[in-house]
């Protein structure tokens, strides 16, 4: 038998009132792509991050073996030593430093205190070689997408001469063709030696370029299931994850759409907010009604988020044209708190950054986007605060033992689920929710679907934006498809399909 790489055994973290990880056990063998599946919560990232140095040695209980040898990692330098490289789901890089720059930062290439940018610049051009981006090392990295700054971290990582390569959700934020691209490069990097673990809720991702995967529930080791052996699908995985066969992916619903139009937008057309002669959308009608939920489906750059924001109190764009209407209302919005005051609301792709202060706990996070409705005088009645936020504690089911908690401190499902708390508390009549399942597990996903369809039910228009496409089928009543800025075409339900989806997504007629 292979002797591993790597050996965890028998881990334990615990944080004040809670035990993260509970005994658990990790085996890693020489050359494999090892994924680690788990719902939101159950102590993937927790166990990496043991591994990795973040949680220096004495923070917890149990063995690191790496290559036969016990190791204690004081912190993530000693660990980046020994070989071990993990690239976090929030991306490391300074966006207004050079590709070069950030792949070397810390580790620079120097003579004496002395820093060689030649030397650094031609090493980077070898590594960026390595990561198939043909990037000039002098571009920042603030110009390249998503997908082209991920490659970069991971050519950040084989400068630092990687035995075990530690990607935590790589994919989360990357359209289809760039995952591909990554898990091939994954696959290149095998062929050359090195191992890799990957943590991934796209199970169709982790079926296919896995060997082996181990499955993680509530902090514990459930099993760990050999790819290459055959018989492992998405279902087997979910299996494992969440403990019983998840039947369906989305829960039982029956629509009630009414005939009232709540939302109705006419030629829209939105210009570059700094390039005023650049069209970013142009000329998009949609409506949504009342109980609907609608779905916006389109590829990566294709305007999808552009488009809400410009609807959300033109907090993107320039020189916005067309027409809203709001509830009847013809609406001439000015600022975002013009459309929350006429009862829109927006939950932005990016939580962390975007639709959450990751310092404050849950309470203040749920009543952030309405406080007028708590106060009192020139105060905020904190008691009504504390009652209101414990009662969408309990409808949305965010698992934490208090509203006081920390929302940094939670699983990236709850997050999702007190940034929608904090929309529903505003009480709105459209709410616009983009890439409401990013980065969040299945079981969860259902919670949030099961919501989406509770606030249709109560008579809300609802539009859903995602980059998968399976979730738009299984979720909305209607989908639009839009393409380089342009609605390209309208489906019912019954007559849409991922190939009719994506035919319209990559093309311009409409």
């Amino acid at each position: 038998m292979v002797q591993p790489i790597l050996e965890m055994r028998s881990i334990t973290k615990t944080f004040p009132g809670v035990k993260a990880l509970s005994d658990v056990n990790l085996d890693v063998i020489p050359g494999e792509i090892h994924a680690i599946c788990g719902e939101n919560g159950a102590g993937k990232s927790t166990l990496m991050k043991v591994l990795s140095g973040v949680y220096a040695h004495g923070s917890y209980e149990g063995d690191i073996v790496l290559q036969g040898q016990e190791v204690q990692f004081k912190d993530i330098r000693q660990s980046e030593a020994a070989g071990i490289v993990i690239i976090h789901q929030e991306l490391a890089l300074i966006p207004e430093l050079s590709i070069a720059e950030n792949i070397f930062l810390g580790n620079e290439t120097a003579t004496r205190g002395v820093i060689s940018w030649n030397e650094a610049n031609r090493r980077a051009v070898e590594l960026l070689a390595r990561v198939g981006l043909r990037e000039n090392p002098l571009s920042p990295v603030k110009h390249l997408g998503i997908g082209k700054q991920q490659l970069v971290e991971i050519a950040k990582a084989l400068s630092k001469d990687v035995k075990i390569l530690i990607l935590d959700e790589p994919t989360a934020a990357l359209n289809d063709d760039d995952s591909q691209h990554l898990l091939g490069l994954l696959k290149d990097l095998q062929r050359k030696g090195i191992t890799s673990i990957m943590i991934s809720h796209k199970l169709n991702e982790i079926e296919q370029i896995a060997d082996r995967i181990t499955i993680i529930r509530d902090g514990r080791t459930i099993e760990t299931l050999d790819v290459t052996h055959g018989g492992v699908d998405e279902d087997r995985i979910i299996r494992g994850m969440v403990g019983r066969d998840l039947e369906n992916r989305f829960p039982d619903y029956t629509p009630n759409i009414r005939d009232e139009v709540l939302l109705e937008v006419q030629g829209w057309t939105v210009m570059h907010p700094q390039d005023h002669s650049r069209t970013v959308i142009e000329d998009a009608n949609l409506t949504v009604r009342a109980g609907e939920i609608v779905g916006i489906a389109g590829l990566m750059g294709a305007g999808r988020t552009e488009l809400a924001r410009s609807i959300f109190g033109r907090s993107y764009g320039s020189r916005i044209d067309g027409r809203l209407v709001l509830d009847g209302q013809e609406q001439h919005f000015k600022t975002v708190a013009d459309a929350i005051d006429a009862g829109l609301a927006y939950v932005s792709e990016d939580r962390k950054s975007l639709g959450l202060n990751l310092l404050d706990d849950i309470k203040t996070s749920i009543s952030a986007a309405k406080l007028e409705k708590l106060r009192h005088g020139l105060t905020v009645d904190e008691n009504e605060e504390f009652v209101v936020a414990e009662k969408y504690r309990k409808d949305v089911r965010i698992k934490a033992p208090t509203v006081t908690a920390g929302v940094r401190k939670l699983s990236g499902g709850n997050q999702q689920k007190v940034v929608l708390a904090k929309w529903m508390f505003t009480d709105p009549k459209v709410l616009i929710l983009d890439e409401p399942t990013r980065g969040i597990d299945v079981g969860a996903k259902f919670e949030i679907y099961g919501i989406i369809q509770e606030l249709a039910d109560q008579g809300r228009g609802v539009i859903v934006i995602s980059s998968e496409l399976p979730e738009l089928l299984g979720l909305c009543d209607r989908i639009y498809t839009l393409a380089e800025g342009h609605i390209t075409h309208e489906f019912s339900r019954e007559d849409a399909s991922q190939e009719s989806l994506m035919r319209y997504m990559t093309s311009h007629t409409r």
